[in-house]
Parts: structure tokens; C-alpha cells; sequence
């Protein structure tokens, strides 16, 4: 497998967040998000450890970009801070956050990467929690104002731009299960969230496509290959309910396909926060869908969890060959499942691996770090990029996650993805061998 097999106009890249990686929490007018409340919540994140430097990426973006470059990665996807460019929200914009984007994308420009830029990955204004977040539908408004303000002073140069980052994530952690920002459980939050998520993805990408010339948008979606537990009819209708809910739930109402209520029942109640022409209002003509990939889920019927009655089964007790640091089993074929299942959708014009990688428990020793399973990981998953490509699917990219190790959400600094190392007492870096790896790849 080389390079070239996937074609001269394959995007290659890699991928990370603006929380993950800047640090910087409070710097230059920057106002505090539901992360930064969040992290300092007794017993939520792994070791209490937090993202107030993070990967310093705020003040030392040059280094990093730097490191994208010597890696021959010709794409670089991040994603803008919310509240460093709206320390409220909304109203008065920080000139100073919108200052260090556009550092940001010269950098990128100068080095001769093509930036992508994410407008929500995760992060938002705390301002605006107070007001409900996700759960308001003033975020609408919200969102609308600040990505406006984004798009038309950046998107003079960039033309790639995602407008959410994975939300039956935020929305299903966040709102539902709160074991991510900002904490919130039920379905009372859930729902509203969730209808407000995939309304917002349609609105704002329209903004952007107003607003920026020979641009491309797109939006991205995590998903998990769903496989029932056993041939048993309960296993099997446990699987595809879980389906509507992790893989479906976003992606069919942006499709003008409308909410999975017929494979899930209980999505029906998000039929409550429906107003006059949301049903009009839902469907959008990306130009690009992203997809983020990193394993498989097995399911069970299980009659006493509400709503879904389905559990997974985690990989530790399934016995699996293989299982990362995040207790993910290790399962190629998912990647090449999830690019068919999304490729059977008529009306998606491209689709493009915006995540996909693994963590480990790296060590350096004399200066090197030899992480031969995630090298392994990256070289079996892009083996099946590639039958995909060759059989014919819509696939058209393919961004690793992450660039550096960085603030893993509820993991804290536990969970290593990076290509570049990062001692985060010293801020050194040390490009892993599956960075070099990498490297090498995109050379040939």
C-alpha cells in the first residue's frame, strides 16, 4: 500500500480541537467554557487534571505547525474557541481571539498547508450554559452570530470548514449521560440539545456558503460499527436501535430523511421541541461529510435500560486480541464498514475520515518513542480506507487524530493519540514512529 493507490486528489491531513490542545484558558480576553467549569468539578476527569496549558498550542502554534509541515501533512484540521472570540457568547467579539485564528491560518498558509477549521468542537461559551446551551434554542442566534463573524473575517482564506464536531457526542455525554461538558443528564436535556445540533448544522452551513467563494462545507459525525451480540432476534433489534441512536440520529435528518424514529421509538419525543419548518429546516447539501471512525461496538438486548433497551458489551469482557488505552477493541473493518454504510446514502456528495487513531501507553526511552501498535493501527485502518476506495465508495480523505498528545475530554492526559509526543512538564516534543511512519507515507 502507497500513497498513491488512492489517487492524486485523496485529501491526506490530521486532525485536533482547540480545548484539547491551546492551553491559554483565560489569556487575552478569553472567557471561561463549559470545559473549563467542567474540568474543575470534583471527580470528572481522570486524575483532576485540566486544560489550562494543555499543548501550549495558544502561544507556541508556530512549533506545531511547524511539526505538520516536517511531517509532509498537507492538510491541517483545528477548530476555533468559541469564547476566545466571544468571551459572552455573543455580543462584543474579542479582537485578540480573532488575532490569534488569523495567525493561525497565515502559519498554515505559509508553510503550505491547507487549513480546515471546525466552528464548535465542544467548547462552549460558558456565558451561554447559564442561559441553557444546547438545550435553548436561541443557540440557533447564537451560533449564527458568532459563526458569521468567524467565517467572513477568515474565510477570505480558509475554504474548508466543518460546522460541528461530532454531536451525538456533546449532546449524548453532555446532555444526557453527563459525563462530559457541562454535565447534564435526562432526556429533557437531550433532546432539545440534540434537535438544536442538527438544526444548527443546516443554518450554519448555509451562513458559510453565503459567505465564503469557492469553499467547501461539510460537518462531521462520529460512528461505530454496530454488531448484535449474538443471532438472537432481541440481539439483533437490540444492534439497530443502537444504530439509530449512535450512527443515524444526526445524519439522516441533514439527509432530508428525517429522525431514525421508526428503528428508535423513543426519538419520537424529540417531536416536541419541533416548530412550524424545522422539518424544512433540518436538510442541508453539504458538500462533504466527515466521519470519524475509531472501532466497533457489540450490543445486547438488555429490557432494563430505558429508552434503548440494548447495552454494549465492553472489549474487555469479549476477550478481544487487541484493546487501546480508551478500552476500545481494535477492529479494522469497522473503518470499511461505517465508509459503505454512509456510502448508501444517495445524496452525500463525498465523504472524508476527519478522525481516526488510537491511544496507547506510550514510553520514550533514549529520546524515541516506539509505538508499534499505533503504527500498526494507522497502517491496518488505511488498508481499508483503501478497499473501500477500491470497491468503489465514496471516500475521498483520510485525517489522523491527533497531531500531539493532548487533553483527552474526560481522560485528562491518560489517553495518548498523538503522532508527536508531548511531555506536558516541559512542553518537549518527540514525532513517534508511527509519525515517522506517517511522515515517510505522504513522502513516496
Amino acid at each position: 500500500m502507497v500513497k498513491e493507490d488512492f489517487g492524486p486528489h485523496f485529501e491526506w491531513g490530521v486532525s485536533s480541537a482547540a480545548f484539547q490542545t491551546e492551553g491559554a484558558w483565560d489569556a487575552d480576553g478569553k472567557g471561561p467554557s463549559i470545559w473549563d467549569v467542567f474540568t474543575n468539578r470534583k471527580g470528572k476527569i481522570k486524575g483532576a487534571q485540566h486544560a489550562c496549558t494543555a499543548c501550549n498550542f495558544y502561544y507556541g502554534y508556530q512549533q506545531d505547525i511547524a511539526w505538520v509541515r516536517k511531517l509532509n501533512i498537507p492538510n491541517f484540521r483545528f477548530s476555533i474557541a468559541w469564547p476566545r472570540v466571544f468571551p459572552k457568547g455573543v455580543g462584543k467579539p474579542n479582537l485578540k481571539g480573532l488575532d490569534f485564528y488569523n495567525r493561525v491560518v497565515d502559519g498554515c498558509l505559509e508553510q503550505g498547508i491547507t487549513p480546515w477549521v471546525t466552528l464548535y468542537h465542544w467548547d462552549l461559551p460558558q456565558a451561554l450554559q447559564e442561559k441553557g446551551g444546547w438545550t435553548n434554542r436561541d443557540i440557533l442566534s447564537w451560533m449564527e452570530e458568532y459563526a458569521g463573524y468567524v467565517v467572513s473575517r477568515l474565510g477570505d482564506r480558509v475554504k474548508r470548514w466543518m460546522v460541528l464536531n461530532e454531536p451525538a457526542v456533546f449532546t449524548g455525554a453532555g446532555y444526557f449521560f453527563g459525563v462530559h461538558a457541562p454535565g447534564l443528564t435526562g432526556v429533557r436535556n437531550f433532546f432539545p440539545a440534540a434537535h438544536h445540533a442538527a438544526l444548527a448544522m443546516g443554518r450554519i452551513g448555509r451562513l458559510i456558503r453565503s459567505e465564503v467563494q469557492n469553499g467547501e462545507v461539510g460537518t462531521t459525525f462520529s460512528c461505530s460499527s454496530i454488531h448484535p451480540a449474538s443471532s438472537r432476534r432481541r440481539d439483533v433489534d437490540a444492534a439497530i436501535r443502537a444504530d439509530a441512536l449512535i450512527n443515524r440520529l444526526f445524519i439522516e435528518p441533514v439527509l432530508g430523511l428525517g429522525y431514525p424514529t421508526a428503528d428508535l421509538k423513543a426519538l419520537a419525543a424529540i417531536e416536541k421541541y419541533m416548530q412550524a419548518e424545522d422539518e424544512k429546516a433540518l436538510p442541508f447539501d453539504f458538500d462533504f461529510i466527515g466521519i470519524q471512525n475509531y472501532t466497533r461496538e457489540v450490543v445486547a438486548s438488555s429490557p432494563f435500560v430505558p429508552y434503548l433497551q440494548a447495552r454494549l458489551v465492553p472489549a474487555i469482557k469479549r476477550k478481544v486480541p487487541a484493546i487501546t488505552a480508551m478500552g476500545w477493541e481494535v477492529f479494522p473493518p469497522a473503518i470499511y464498514e461505517m465508509i459503505k454504510k454512509f456510502s448508501s446514502y444517495p445524496n452525500i456528495p463525498k465523504l472524508i475520515v476527519t478522525e481516526n487513531g488510537a491511544a496507547f501507553a506510550d514510553t520514550v526511552l533514549d529520546g524515541q518513542v516506539k509505538d508499534a501498535e499505533r503504527k500498526q493501527y494507522l497502517i491496518d485502518h488505511l488498508a481499508q480506507v483503501l478497499r473501500a476506495k477500491q470497491d468503489g465508495l465514496n471516500v475521498h480523505g483520510y485525517f489522523v487524530w491527533t497531531l500531539t498528545d493532548n487533553f483527552e475530554w474526560a481522560e485528562g492526559y491518560h489517553a495518548r493519540f498523538g503522532l508527536v509526543h508531548v511531555d506536558f512538564d516541559t512542553q518537549q516534543r518527540i514525532v513517534k514512529d508511527s509519525g515517522k511512519w506517517y511522515r515517510t507515507f505522504l513522502s513516496r
